[in-house]
């Protein structure tokens, strides 16, 4: 009876620190967990279609994001969704959690930084063409994000106009662009300057 009830009580014990175990992990949060992304919902509404959302999925979508490929580290905490219309228009998001503040910092300004200059650097690979660009200033959302624009337009083509804003809360980053046919003129700053703030709130 000694035997049976000492391993009923290691038995209980293990049980035990099992579930405490388990409840400290639940508690903990995963360092490769998806950051709270964007809805359809939260997107410059379209004038006759509604936005379309794609699963939200580990990695960098294929192909990377104009203006940015190749800025975003492709590790285990990066993530990414794909939007859509029934029409030109769509949308990306891709965010990642980083190993701290400073590193996060340090992501954002390159991303500021690429989609900044990305109207230039469009024109070296593409001689002929022309290109614009538009700084929109920065939004009141985590702790720092800031929206800009890109035109772009191949020789007898069709314009191109993106959206592009980059956010950083904590140590998580991420980039949002919104892209149709068009020239600047045509973005909706407005709406998009909301989506940003909505990014912010749920990354």
């Amino acid at each position: 009876m000694r035997t049976r009830s000492a391993a009923g009580a290691a038995t209980a014990a293990a049980v035990a620190l099992l579930t405490a175990a388990t409840a400290t992990a639940a508690a903990a949060p995963s360092r490769t967990a998806a950051p709270g992304f964007l809805t359809a919902d939260d997107l410059p509404p379209h004038a006759t279609s509604p936005w379309y959302q794609g699963a939200v999925t580990k990695g960098l979508p294929d192909p990377e994001l104009f203006c940015v490929d190749g800025a975003v580290p492709d590790t285990s905490a990066t993530y990414h969704r794909l939007f859509g219309t029934d029409y030109d228009t769509h949308a990306s998001q891709v965010a990642t959690t980083t190993a701290s503040v400073k590193a996060a910092d340090k992501l954002a300004a390159k991303l500021a930084d690429r989609a900044a200059g990305c109207a230039a650097d469009w024109l070296r690979d593409h001689p002929g063409s022309t290109a614009s660009w538009d700084d929109y200033g920065t939004v009141d959302a985590g702790d720092s994000a800031h929206l800009y624009g890109v035109h772009t337009a191949p020789p007898e083509s069709e314009h191109g106009v993106n959206l592009f804003a980059v956010i950083r809360k904590g140590t998580k980053v991420t980039v949002v662009r919104w892209a149709e046919m068009g020239t600047l003129p045509d973005a909706p700053v407005a709406a998009f300057r909301t989506t940003a703030t909505k990014a912010a709130a749920r990354l």
